[in-house]
C-alpha cells in the first residue's frame, strides 16, 4: 500500500473540505470562548474564580491527553467515527455543565468535555484534510480548517453574549451542549475520503512511530514549543474577559476581544498556511512567538481602553492559531502521514499541558493576589523561551518520513 492521496473525485474531496471546514467551525467556536461564561456564573454562584477555571483546566488537560488516541484510532478506521464519538461526548459534558449546578459537577464536567473535544476539535478535522491533499496545498488546507475553526471563534463569543443576556447562562450552556451534535450529519462527506493510513503493512506499529518520533530533535523541540502556544491560548481565552471587567470597562467587551480574536485569527491561519508553503516553516513559527512577546508587552504597559483591548486582540487574533498549520505541516514534513494524526495529537498533548497551566494558574494567582500580571510576565517570557527553541529544528525528513518514502517507492 502506498501512502498517497486517497483515491476519490475532487467533487468528493471539496465537499468534504467544506463539510471539515463546518465541523471544525462548530466544535471550536463556543468551546474556545468560553471564559465570557466565568464572571456571571462565579458572581451569580459565590464560586471562585479557581472553580471555573480548574474546570477549564482539565478540559484542555483531557483534551491533551485525548487527542493522541484518538489520533491512534483516526489513523487506523478513519477520521469520521472518532468525530461522532468526540460530538456525542462534548454535548454530554456541556450539558451536564448547565443541567447540574454543584462546583464539584462543573469541575468534574472539564474531564467530559476535554474527552470529547479531544475526539472531534480541529486538530483531528484538519489532520484528516491534510491527508486528502498532496504536499504542495497541505500547508493551506491546513490554514483553511484552522481559518474555519477561529470564524466559530467569531461567531460564539458575542452569541454566548446574547445567549445569556436573553434567556441567561444556564440555558446557554445547554444551548451549546446541543450545538456539537449538529456535526454529525456533515461527517457522512468526511468518511467518504477519510481512509486509514496506519494499516498492518504500513511498518512496526503505533509504538515504534512514538519512540522513532521521540528520538528525532526536530520532533522534540515541536513538543515543548507547542507548550507555549497552548498557555498563551488558554489563559488569555478563558480569563481576558473577566480581566478587562475587573479593570472597570463593559463586560460586553471582553466578549467582543474574543471575538475579535477569532476574527482577526481567519487571517492570521490564511497566512499562515501561505507561509508554510513559500517560507521556512521554523523560521515563522519563531517569528510568531517572538510578536507574541511584543503584543502581550505593549499591552500590559498601555492604559486600558476599549480600543487598547481591541488593537490587542486584532494583533493576538493574527498570531493566535496561527502556529497550527506550521506546527502541522512540520510534524508531517519530518514525520511522514503514516501516523501523521498520532504524532500531531500528542503534540497536541503538550499544547493542552501548557493550556492547563494556564487556564488554572491564572485563576489560583488571581484569586490568592487579585492581580493577573505574573500570568502576562509568564506568558512573555515563555514567548521568548518558545522563539529560540524553533530555530534549530530540522525541515528535512526524519527515519519514518523516509520509511514511509522507501514504502511508496516499492509499492508496499
Amino acid at each position: 500500500m502506498t501512502q498517497s492521496t486517497p483515491s476519490t473525485s475532487p467533487a468528493g474531496v471539496t465537499a468534504a473540505i467544506v463539510a471539515g471546514c463546518l465541523v471544525a467551525f462548530i466544535t471550536f467556536g463556543f468551546a474556545a470562548t468560553f471564559g465570557v461564561f466565568m464572571r456571571p456564573m462565579s458572581q451569580e454562584l459565590g464560586w471562585g474564580r479557581e472553580v471555573f477555571s480548574l474546570s477549564m483546566a482539565i478540559q484542555a488537560l483531557c483534551w491533551g491527553l485525548a487527542q493522541p488516541i484518538a489520533g491512534m484510532v483516526a489513523d487506523k478506521y478513519g477520521s469520521a467515527r472518532v468525530l461522532a464519538f468526540g460530538a456525542v461526548v462534548a454535548a454530554l459534558g456541556f450539558y451536564l455543565r448547565g443541567a447540574v449546578i454543584d462546583p464539584g459537577v462543573f469541575i468534574a464536567s472539564g474531564v467530559i468535555v476535554g474527552i470529547g473535544t479531544g475526539a472531534c476539535s480541529f486538530p483531528i478535522v484538519i489532520i484528516a484534510l491534510g491527508k486528502i491533499v498532496d504536499q504542495k496545498q497541505r500547508s493551506f488546507i491546513l490554514g483553511l480548517g484552522t481559518a474555519a475553526a477561529s470564524a466559530g471563534m467569531f461567531v460564539a463569543a458575542p452569541a454566548s453574549l446574547a445567549l445569556m443576556s436573553a434567556i441567561g447562562w444556564q440555558s446557554s450552556v445547554l444551548v451549546i451542549a446541543a450545538s456539537f451534535l449538529l456535526i454529525l450529519p456533515p461527517l457522512y462527506f468526511i468518511a467518504r475520503v477519510s481512509k486509514p493510513t496506519a494499516t498492518a503493512t504500513a511498518s512496526r506499529g503505533f509504538s515504534y512511530a512514538v519512540k522513532a518520533a521521540m528520538a528525532d530533535r526536530a520532533f522534540v523541540l515541536l513538543f515543548f514549543g507547542f507548550f507555549v502556544c497552548g498557555f498563551h491560548v488558554a489563559f488569555i481565552q478563558t480569563h481576558l474577559p473577566a480581566y478587562i471587567a475587573d479593570r472597570g470597562l463593559a463586560p460586553s467587551i471582553g466578549a467582543w476581544s474574543l471575538a475579535l480574536i477569532g476574527l482577526f485569527n481567519i487571517v492570521g491561519s490564511f497566512l499562515s498556511g501561505w507561509s508554510g508553503q513559500v517560507m521556512s516553516k521554523k523560521r515563522v513559527l519563531s517569528s510568531i512567538y517572538f510578536a507574541r512577546v511584543v503584543v502581550i508587552a505593549a499591552f500590559i504597559f498601555t492604559p486600558l481602553s476599549p480600543m487598547s483591548v481591541y488593537v490587542f486582540s486584532a494583533l493576538m487574533g493574527i498570531l493566535w492559531l496561527s502556529t497550527v498549520p506550521l506546527t502541522t505541516g512540520l510534524v508531517a514534513q519530518t514525520q511522514g502521514l503514516t501516523y501523521l494524526s498520532t504524532l500531531a495529537g500528542l503534540v497536541f498533548f503538550s499544547h493542552q499541558t501548557g493550556a492547563f497551566i494556564g487556564a488554572w494558574l491564572g485563576g489560583r494567582i488571581f484569586d490568592a493576589y487579585q492581580d493577573y500580571m505574573p500570568m502576562w510576565w509568564a506568558a512573555i517570557a515563555l514567548g521568548l523561551l518558545a522563539t529560540l527553541i524553533h530555530l534549530p529544528i530540522r525541515e528535512t525528513p526524519g527515519a519514518l518520513a523516509k520509511e514511509e518514502a522507501d514504502r511508496a517507492a516499492q509499492g508496499t
